[in-house]
C-alpha cells in the first residue's frame, strides 16, 4: 500500500470519482472516495470533483453539509483541489440554469463560454497557458494540452488567483491557485502524462502540509 498522504475525494453523487481516485493512487496518494465528515477531516487533502449542472451540485453539497466542511478544512490550511464543475463550485455564483449561489471560497462568478459560434459544450483537448509558476504546475511546460468538457467557465474577480488560461472562441480561465485552494476546469485524470504530473504536484503539496503539521 502507498505511504503517500491520504486524500479524500468528496462524493456528492456528481463526478468521475473512481477515475480521479485511481489517478491519485497512480501518483502515490492514498485516495478515498467519501462524503463522511470524519474521514474528510482526517485527510491530508481534499478533492472536489464534479460533472453536471451547478445548481444541482450545490443542492447535493448542501444536503450533505459539505460546504461548511470544505471551508473549515481550508481554514485549517488543508490543500483542496476543485476539478471541472468542482472548480466552478468554489466561486460565488453561476449563471447556469437561471443561476445559483456557490461556495464563495473564491471571489468571482461562473459564466457561459463566449465561444464565438463554436460548438458547446467544448469537448476535447485544449492548450493551456500557465500565467505564472505555482506549486500546481511545477515541472509542466509553459503550454500543454489538457482534456476539457464544459460549457461554463469561472471569471475570478482577482487577477492574482488566475494560474492558467485557454482559448475556445475567446480566452477563459482554466486554472486557479490561491493556496491552499487550487482548481482546474479541465480533467487531469483524463489528460495523460501532464494530468498525472499535476495530480502528483497536488499530492506533494498535501504531503508537505502533513509534514509541517507533524
Amino acid at each position: 500500500m502507498s505511504a503517500g498522504p491520504q486524500i479524500a475525494v468528496l462524493d456528492y453523487g456528481m463526478g468521475n470519482l473512481r477515475s480521479v481516485e485511481k489517478a491519485l493512487e497512480h501518483v502515490g496518494a492514498r485516495a478515498e472516495v467519501t462524503n463522511d465528515h470524519g474521514r474528510a477531516r482526517a485527510a491530508a487533502g481534499l478533492v472536489l470533483p464534479g460533472v453536471g449542472a451547478f445548481p444541482r451540485a450545490m443542492q447535493r453539497i448542501g444536503e450533505l453539509d459539505l460546504g461548511e466542511l470544505i471551508a473549515e478544512r481550508l481554514e485549517e490550511g488543508t490543500p483542496t483541489l476543485g476539478i471541472c464543475l468542482g472548480l466552478q463550485l468554489l466561486f460565488e455564483s453561476s449563471s447556469e440554469l437561471g443561476g445559483a449561489v456557490g461556495l464563495g471560497l473564491v471571489e468571482g462568478t461562473v459564466d457561459r463560454l463566449e465561444a464565438g459560434g463554436l460548438k458547446l459544450p467544448q469537448i476535447g483537448w485544449n492548450e493551456v497557458a500557465w500565467r505564472r509558476r505555482g506549486e500546481l504546475d511545477e515541472g509542466l511546460p509553459d503550454r500543454c494540452a489538457f482534456y476539457h468538457v464544459h460549457t461554463y467557465a469561472p471569471a475570478p474577480a482577482r487577477e492574482e488567483d488566475v494560474l492558467a488560461t485557454a482559448t475556445y472562441g475567446a480566452e477563459f480561465v482554466t486554472a486557479i491557485e490561491h493556496a491552499p485552494l487550487y482548481g482546474v476546469q479541465f480533467h487531469p485524470e483524463k489528460s495523460g502524462a501532464a494530468g498525472l504530473r499535476l495530480l502528483s504536484n497536488f499530492t506533494r503539496i498535501c504531503a508537505a502540509g502533513l509534514a509541517r503539521a507533524a
